[in-house]
């Protein structure tokens, strides 16, 4: 199925290797988007000041570089030519390159113009936030008919995969500033109801495409679980475990008022006064990644985590003596 590009959708992810850079730089940086470049639509995805990336929860990283088409033949030979008149390359070098993509003898190649309509050049791209591994793309430009796979042999060919690592890597998700209850400055030895926005905790997702190849893929983060630490280890949480597991998409239950002394279903009861000062509590919220894609393809990606730290203020109870 072909993906159409809406009009919020921006184009992200351009480029290639440091010699295909050069190169489109020789050119006046005219080409500098590709008809492979990823295009994403964020429409869906969490928004506002307080969104943050989310943080994998094992060693997985985002897609570093990979392989799709880049330029058509007359793109091609208006990145090309300009650097071999140039001769900064030298000689030799550039003397491949005339052989590989025009062979000036007898015209036989031409950037592969015969074939123009009927399929690219395919290069090198690189995700702009550099994630180790990010310069091991270095095949020189391949052709690859419509419809064709591309040659065997090379690694990082895009796939729907690399597309939902790359959704994954743009997806923002909301604060985890939780709030808390009764109101005012906590106090020792009373129970603090702690509770999120439901209207703010759904489900957010990034789609990534590559149109000209009809391939895509949407990475959905749906949160499962709020964790809090309370700063301190004079203190209990609710759940002992801290973790909060979501109910009927709710994170925690709001305070209402008569519930001053019932055990909250997510929150904190602290031991100890914080003095003059503060304790640093800290909500982080847990995200189950899933991925659709082209073809019928889809798995699962590692959860993520995003937190936030908080001051909480607890004090004695004042006993009043008549």
């Amino acid at each position: 199925m072909a993906i159409s590009t809406p009009a919020h959708a921006e184009k992200g992810f351009g480029g290639t290797d440091g010699q295909t850079k050069q190169e489109a730089k020789a050119d006046g940086d005219n080409l500098s988007v590709s008809v492979g470049d990823a295009i994403f639509d964020r429409s869906k995805n969490g928004s506002g000041k307080s969104t943050g990336a989310l943080t994998p929860m094992t060693s997985w990283t985002p897609p570093a570089c990979w392989y799709a088409p880049t330029y058509s033949p007359e793109e091609l030979q208006k990145v090309k030519e300009p650097v071999w008149e140039a001769g900064s390359t030298g000689y030799e070098w550039d003397a491949e390159q005339r052989e590989k993509y025009l062979n000036e003898d007898d015209h036989s190649k031409d950037f592969n113009k015969d074939k123009t309509g009927e399929g690219y050049w395919w290069g090198s791209y690189v995700n702009k936030s550099y994630p180790p591994g990010w310069d091991s793309c270095k095949e020189d430009y391949f052709w690859v008919d419509t419809g064709d796979a591309p040659p065997a042999g090379i690694d990082n060919v895009i796939t729907p995969e690399i597309l939902a690592g790359l959704a994954y890597n743009e997806i923002r998700v909301p604060s985890t500033k939780v709030t808390l209850a009764p109101a005012g400055p906590t106090k020792v030895n009373l129970p603090t109801w702690a509770w999120l926005d439901a209207a703010q905790f759904k489900p957010v997702s990034v789609t990534a495409s590559v149109p000209v190849l009809d391939m895509y893929a949407t990475a959905t983060a749906t949160p499962v679980s709020l964790r809090i630490e309370p700063g301190t280890a004079d203190a209990m949480t609710y759940p002992a475990s801290g973790a909060c597991e979501i109910n009927n998409g709710r994170i925690g239950e709001p305070y209402a008022e008569g519930k001053a002394d019932e055990i909250p279903p997510c929150g904190v009861k602290y031991l100890r006064s914080s003095g003059d000062g503060s304790y640093p509590l800290s909500a982080t919220v847990t995200w189950k990644i899933t991925w659709t894609g082209s073809g019928g393809a889809g798995d699962d990606l590692p959860d993520g985590s995003f937190g936030a730290t908080q001051d909480v203020v607890v004090q004695e109870i004042q006993a009043v003596n008549r």
